[in-house]
């Protein structure tokens, strides 16, 4: 069972639909006690940086999705549930994240090395390229997924699983053990989008089953 955080600022409905096209079983909490229970749970988001690890903070979401990761549970976060993964981020002045893969928050530029523009945030279609294995990709090839993002991780190349490219290079899968982010909406991403998923509840289900 997939247990979806709320604690405020997540696209909960696209996510819960998504899992429900591929036949998983899901329930969406606020409750730590609650998620404790989960197989895996997903941490999605949109908005602020800092608003969303406030609220977390508020309900003690914080400190429980770190003990969930400490003690072997799997942490898929998506959009802004993936940039609340790292350190910090310089969204709103500096703020500080759960630390659960190490990198920093940042904004585009929005302007290349040759002055010229460029639209943020980064919205739409990108082709991702897979840069190393990892269980969420494992047997799929890049395609095309959608991006809705004005600020991108910062990271260390061993975290990067796959990227895009917007004007710099964008971590767009990460993972560190067994915490995994998306950069992308994977449940609006078509064929590629659902497969990840589906691949990330394998990994869920096997975790269960040993």
């Amino acid at each position: 069972m997939i247990g979806i955080v709320d604690y405020g600022m997540g696209n909960l409905f696209s996510v819960s639909k998504g899992l429900e096209r591929l036949g998983a079983e899901s329930f969406i909490s606020d409750d730590p006690k609650e998620l404790s229970k989960s197989t895996g749970i997903i941490l999605p988001g949109v908005g602020s940086f800092r608003d969303a690890m406030s609220l977390l903070e508020k309900q003690g979401l914080d400190d429980f999705l770190k003990e969930y990761v400490a003690g072997g549970g799997y942490l898929l976060g998506i959009c802004l549930g993936m940039q609340l993964l790292f350190d910090e981020s310089e969204e709103n002045g500096p703020a500080q994240g759960l630390s659960l893969i190490p990198g920093k928050i940042v904004r585009f530029k929005g302007e290349d090395v040759s002055g010229k523009g460029y639209k943020v945030p980064h919205m739409g279609w990108n082709r991702i390229e897979f840069k190393q294995t990892s269980p969420v990709t494992e047997g799929l090839e890049a395609e095309h997924v959608y991006f809705v993002h004005s600020y991108f991780a910062d990271t260390g190349d061993a975290y990067i699983m796959a990227s895009a490219t917007y004007d710099v290079e964008v971590p767009a899968i990460v993972a560190k053990g067994n915490v995994f982010g998306m950069q992308f909406h994977p449940e609006k991403s078509g064929q590629l989008g659902m497969s990840l998923l589906r691949n990330y509840l394998s990994l869920v289900e096997g975790k269960e089953k040993a």
